[in-house]
């Protein structure tokens, strides 16, 4: 059976996103994984969008009581992906002052990430 293709809401943020690189959308768990330049800095899940959170750009959210993805609403877990303020999904160029900090908070995570390497024999 072939992928489905992504909601016209996901197309949508990809189209607004565009200018900070090759952005795109992945299945993944049930969502979408938004991606730029191949770095995974938001989220899509049931048509609600979240940025990538770090400490760098948690206050902001946090300003507005924007609380965390929770992707199982009977389990504590929340995962580092907040939502923008409605008002973003309506302006392109706030949308992008809030996808910009993600993006960094993003490029961060991954430079923190250990490079992964093979094992290697010593004889």
């Amino acid at each position: 059976m072939p992928a489905r293709p992504p909601s016209e809401f996901v197309v949508t943020i990809c189209e607004m996103l565009a200018t900070l690189g090759d952005v795109r959308a992945r299945r993944m768990f049930g969502g979408y994984g938004i991606l730029c330049d191949g770095l995974t800095f938001a989220l899509v899940s049931d048509d609600t969008l979240y940025f990538k959170v770090d400490d760098a750009n948690r206050a902001a959210y946090e300003a507005l009581g924007l609380e965390p993805f929770r992707p199982f609403a009977d389990k504590p877990t929340a995962l580092s992906y907040r939502p923008p303020p409605d008002s973003a999904l309506d302006d392109p160029r706030e949308l992008l002052d809030w996808a910009r900090p993600a993006l960094e908070a993003a490029l961060r995570a991954a430079a923190g990430k250990r490079p992964k390497t093979g094992k290697t024999r010593t004889e």
